[in-house]
């Protein structure tokens, strides 16, 4: 077995584990953490597979922004600390049967149509070719899908910010109590 095989399993080893960690662990902020380490080994698969921009994007955009932004949410509700309730037994169950039916496809899809190799040369493009690319408004630009990844920021720290207001006003004692207070 090469270096570059271990490697690979290695880092998908880290992704199935931080991944089943993400979503089986009980307290909400444990699991954006095992999220946050999710996301850094798909950077890592993409600098594997030798695709550096990509891999800093993943960097910066999920890790650097959507997982901030949900630990922040996480903070800003006072939920940090709540274990969540455990899933009924059927949901597990669905789920179970959901992943086995999504390996099985998978592998059907694979055995059937199979992958040929590449050339085995990585492909080569500038980082320039790239922003320029994304900054285009041409047809084939993607100065569109940019904008509207920085409006779902921005609504999910406005839902954010809402979320925290009114978990604070249904904590205030209510008016009925504070006579009774005096």
């Amino acid at each position: 077995m090469s270096a570059s095989a271990i490697i690979f399993y290695a880092i998908s080893a880290f992704l199935l584990g931080t991944g089943i960690l993400a979503v089986t662990a009980t307290n909400i902020f444990r699991a954006a953490i095992w999220l946050l380490f999710s996301l850094v080994g798909i950077a890592a698969l993409y600098f594997w597979m030798q695709v550096e921009f990509v891999a800093a994007v993943q960097i910066i955009v999920y890790v650097g922004g959507i997982v901030i932004l949900i630990i922040f949410s996480i903070f800003l509700t006072q939920q940090s600390g709540k274990e969540m309730p455990k899933p009924p037994l059927q949901r597990t169950i669905f789920s179970v049967l959901a992943a086995a039916f999504g390996l099985a496809l998978t592998y059907l899809l694979i055995s059937e149509n199979g992958f040929t190799d590449g050339n085995g040369q990585p492909f080569k493009v500038a980082v320039s070719d790239i922003g320029m690319q994304m900054l285009s408004t041409t047809e084939h630009g993607y100065i569109l899908p940019f904008e509207v990844v920085s409006m779902l920021l921005l609504a999910a720290m406005v839902g954010c910010i809402v979320i925290a207001m009114k978990s604070k006003q249904n904590n205030l004692p209510s008016p009925k109590n504070t006579e009774e207070l005096s």
